[in-house]
């Protein structure tokens, strides 16, 4: 068996740049990404993933409560070091099957949480995943990395 995580939030944002809001459940469609969410598509980054770990460093450092979605993750989840994943890795997230395509992104300097903090964990330890199996996805899902 692989490591083992759980799923803390999982959020979507109907425009790019912009923090996303928790919802209940998340449709993760086999090669495109979460449905309803402005980054889903076609591409290497369907799906991105922020360890509850990384959130922590920044809080640590601002005077106001962040929330998921903050970060513009989709996925916030704690119990994995994701930024330490091979790119390639397979893992379950809720009932859907992804693999890691990205490990961290070039910032965008305009993104609504730099603004607010002056900083942003995201370009350094969130990861991308791209969906090979659709499924859902909720709070309290488990996420698995499978050998």
């Amino acid at each position: 068996m692989g490591q083992k995580g759980i799923v803390k939030a999982v959020c979507i944002s109907e425009k790019k740049g912009e923090v996303k809001h928790p919802i209940d459940v998340a449709n993760l469609i086999e090669d495109f990404g979460i449905e309803g969410d402005a980054h889903a598509g076609k591409w290497h980054r369907q799906v991105s993933l922020l360890g509850t770990e990384s959130v922590g460093k920044a809080q640590a450092k601002i005077p106001f409560e962040l929330k998921a979605g903050d970060f513009a993750e989709n996925i916030l989840m704690t119990g994995i070091c994701l930024y330490e994943l091979p790119i390639g890795t397979k893992m379950k997230i809720g009932s859907a099957l992804c693999e890691v395509t990205q490990i961290g992104k070039e910032c965008h300097q305009g993104c609504a949480i730099r603004k607010l903090t002056g900083d942003c964990v995201m370009p350094r330890e969130g990861i991308f995943v791209k969906v090979l199996q659709g499924g859902q996805a909720k709070a309290g899902d488990g996420v698995e990395i499978l050998e």
